[in-house]
Order: C-alpha cells, then sequence, then structure tokens
C-alpha cells in the first residue's frame, strides 16, 4: 500500500476531548485530524496524507458547488470492553461508496488503502473514541469534485477526505418509538435517478418534507414511490421494516433507495432466527388495513446513526394511527439489543463483521 504522510497537531490546535459523561449529541464534536487524498484524470489518487482538522480552500468555481459531483459515506468505531476499537462491516460502506460515486461519474478508491486510511486516522485518534454506553466514533468520508470551471461537465479533479467525531444517540429519545409522517406532496427518489446513490442532492431533496414534518411534531418522514405514491420506500434516510405474521418486509433495491449495511446486517438475522423475510413493495393500504384491525404490527427503521428505531406513531391522510401501543416491538428490541451487542463486543460475532482498528 502506498505510504500516508503524518503531520500531527500541534499541542495548541488540539481540541479540548468531551467529559467520559458528557451528552455527545450527533454530528457537534470533530476530532483533531482528517484523511485527505487528491485525484487527477491521468495520474490517479496521489498525495494521501493526515494533516490536522482545518477548513477546506474551494475555488468559488469548484463544480462540486454547481453541479453537485459528491458522495458520501458513513460509519461508526466502537470501543469494546476491553479497550480496543473496532469498525462494523466498513467494506461494504467504501464498496457502497464506489457504487455512489459511479453513478455520479466520479473516481472509484482503492477499498482497501481506502480502510487502511480509516485504520490510520482512527489510530492516531483512537483517544477520541467515547467509552458509554451507546456512543461511538462517527466517520464521515466524502469526495468532491474540485475542478474549477462553469458548465456542467465532469471534474477532471476531486478531494477525498475523512472526518471523524464522538457521537451519542442520532435522536434525542434515543431508543425509543419516533412518529412519521407520510408525505404524498414530495417524492425523494424516482426509478432511473439518484435514489441509491449517497450523494447530496438526495438529502437535499427531503429537506422541505422533513421541515414540513417537523412542524406538524413528526421527527421523520416516510417516503412514498414517485409514480402511483402508494408504496412504502424510506423513513427519512433510513430503511423501512414491517413486520407481521412471522414475515418481516421490506422495500426492495429496485434503483430508488439506499442499500443500507443495517439493513442487510437486519435481514441477516432475521433469516437466521427462521423468520421468513421479504425483500416486495409494500402498500400503505396494507400497512393502514393492519393497523385499523389490530393486527400486531411492528414498523422500524435501520441505518448506522440510529441503528433502529421503533416507529409509534404514523400519520397518513390526516389521520393518525398508533403502531405496537406506541411501544418498542419485541422484534425491534431484539434486533437492535443483538447488532449493538455484536457491534460493541458483548455479543459473539460469528459473522466476521467486526474488524480491530487499535
Amino acid at each position: 500500500m502506498v505510504e500516508i504522510s503524518i503531520t500531527k497537531a500541534l499541542p495548541e490546535q488540539l481540541k479540548k476531548k468531551p467529559a467520559p459523561d458528557a451528552q455527545l449529541g450527533f454530528g457537534k464534536l470533530l476530532t483533531d485530524h482528517m484523511f485527505l487524498m487528491d485525484y487527477q484524470e491521468g495520474e490517479g489518487w496521489k498525495n494521501p496524507r493526515i494533516e490536522p482538522y482545518h477548513s477546506l480552500a474551494l475555488d468559488p468555481a469548484a463544480l462540486v458547488l454547481h453541479y453537485g459531483q459528491e458522495v458520501f459515506e458513513g460509519l461508526k468505531a466502537y470501543r469494546w470492553p476491553n479497550g480496543e476499537v473496532y469498525l462494523f462491516r466498513p467494506r461494504m460502506n467504501y464498496e457502497r461508496m464506489n457504487r455512489s460515486a459511479k453513478r455520479l461519474c466520479m473516481p472509484a478508491l482503492n477499498v482497501e488503502f481506502a480502510l487502511q486510511a480509516t485504520r490510520q486516522l482512527i489510530g492516531l485518534e483512537k483517544d477520541w473514541v467515547p467509552s458509554a454506553p451507546g456512543t461511538s466514533l462517527y466517520i464521515r468520508p466524502n469526495m468532491i469534485a474540485v475542478e474549477a470551471a462553469l458548465g456542467v461537465q465532469l471534474s477532471k479533479k476531486y478531494l477525498f477526505y475523512i472526518i471523524l467525531g464522538p457521537v451519542g444517540a442520532y435522536y434525542p429519545q434515543g431508543f425509543n418509538p419516533v412518529d412519521i409522517y407520510v408525505s404524498e406532496k414530495y417524492i425523494r427518489a424516482a426509478r432511473g435517478g439518484l435514489g441509491e446513490a449517497k450523494t447530496l442532492a438526495n438529502y437535499a431533496a427531503s429537506l422541505l418534507a422533513a421541515e414540513e414534518a417537523h412542524e406538524r411534531g413528526y421527527t421523520q418522514v416516510l417516503w412514498l414511490d414517485a409514480i402511483e405514491r402508494k408504496y412504502a420506500e424510506e423513513v427519512g434516510t433510513s430503511n423501512i421494516f414491517f413486520f407481521s405474521n412471522n414475515e418481516l418486509i421490506t422495500p426492495p433495491l429496485h434503483g430508488t433507495i439506499l442499500p443500507g449495511v443495517t439493513r442487510d446486517s437486519v435481514m441477516h438475522l432475521a433469516r437466521s432466527w427462521e423468520l421468513k423475510v421479504s425483500e416486495r413493495m409494500i402498500g400503505l393500504d396494507e400497512v393502514i388495513s393492519a393497523l385499523e384491525s389490530g393486527k400486531s404490527l411492528e414498523i422500524f427503521a435501520s441505518g448506522t446513526a440510529a441503528v433502529i428505531s421503533p416507529v409509534g406513531k404514523l400519520a397518513y391522510r390526516d389521520k393518525t394511527y398508533v403502531v405496537n401501543n406506541g411501544k418498542v416491538g419485541p422484534l425491534a428490541q431484539k434486533l437492535y439489543d443483538h447488532i449493538m451487542g455484536i457491534q460493541y463486543g458483548k455479543i459473539k460475532d460469528p459473522y466476521g463483521w467486526m474488524e480491530r482498528v487499535a
């Protein structure tokens, strides 16, 4: 592998680390160092380096600012009881980043080198990995087009960088049921679009609907399909699951939703527990019918940030439906406990999902 140069922060540049019992929130704190690497067409990736955390200098005409060539990822490092630090299925994140990059006509990363850079950066910042229950070190790899030019075109220059930050629970209420609002007015993605890529356009498209949901008192938006607007697709930026009659249902990967790492883990565990797992389209009429008939139904979302997010209320067409009596369902609880147990080294990992960093 290519050697990574390291410039350590000076003592006066170091930030104050949070106390062990501090309420970290999510995305509020960032560590002392970052990894960067440049791409030039015809030369490939070059100049891999770790430097003190700093602002980026971009030309006002940088193509990312005008035409949106950007992809990113999100993964976490966990401190185990013995003090060691582990990553959860990190190759899946960088493989997905390459698929996103391909969709945005951006250069691929060498996955093994990206993992090397991630490990080396975390090794330098290992004292930032929190140890309190439910906390972790969030890892944000990002790639942007930096060539200065106007006019819609592909950049010949890119910047890849990784930043880190200690985090607590994604939602302020922690692992408790959230209330979601079904959006029929707005769509997140259509087939053939960018829905399966982790890129800034997807998140920009979600902001207005999310803000309107928040104004109504709901935590997240349940997105429907773009054509008929009746099939469930995602909750916010998380994958959605429905569980009833021993069947776990989640929308299929047909180009409009993100292929989540946690989604894959949930399905893997459910099958190992001999549950029926179906990747199929599920209409809101089917969901509402189950809720109105009093059938046992769990709804929950999955994602790196919150792991498992149970749904307690569902608002659809000016009517609110209570899900599972507004409580965490037994399957959601079991999945949450099991995935978190593996991530924090408290449950045996028979799948080889955890990779030691430091």
